[in-house]
């Protein structure tokens, strides 16, 4: 998916640009709460900016676009298989604002990632899902996705993570 495609009810579905980063943040902010965790946003948008669009950018956005307001995001960046030797797509966020839901913009977007991944070749599309969040995992039931349910995610952060790094 390298271009606009239009979803027919005023809204585009397109590869984010720099003038959407005010409204990616919005709803990066709208999605921490959403996920009850609303202070824990630290990005900023020249942060973003850097992340997207920087001399060498490390993560990737789709934006639904309706009336001029950014109203869905898809947040991602690569990964590789060392068993497919091929890279993949992890989905880092996926939104779309409250008041724009039942549009079929989620399904958009994740297509629109699907056919990335079909159009380079690329092996995996994959993301993390939280256990209550019972909608969201209903939603990726319907789309096909299936649980990884032999994998746990682990993470190192904060103290965790500057302790390792000191050896």
């Amino acid at each position: 998916m390298s271009g606009p495609r239009d979803l027919g009810d005023g809204a585009v579905l397109r590869p984010a640009a720099v003038g959407d980063v005010d409204g990616i943040l919005a709803l990066i902010h709208a999605l921490a709460v959403y996920e009850r965790e609303p202070d824990a946003v630290e990005n900023t948008p020249e942060m973003l900016t850097e992340a997207l669009f920087g001399a060498d950018p490390r993560a990737f956005a789709h934006v639904v676009e309706r009336d001029g307001r950014i109203v869905g995001i898809a947040i991602w960046f690569l990964t590789y298989s060392t068993w497919t030797g091929r890279h993949g797509i992890w989905l880092e966020d996926l939104y779309v604002d409250e008041s724009e839901r039942g549009r079929g913009y989620g399904r958009s977007l994740m297509s629109a990632l699907a056919a990335v991944c079909v159009e380079r070749g690329y092996s995996r599309f994959e993301w993390t899902v939280l256990d209550w969040n019972a909608p969201s995992i209903a939603f990726y039931r319907s789309i096909g996705a299936a649980p990884m349910d032999e994998w746990t995610t682990q993470r190192l952060d904060g103290d965790a993570l500057t302790a390792l790094a000191r050896g």
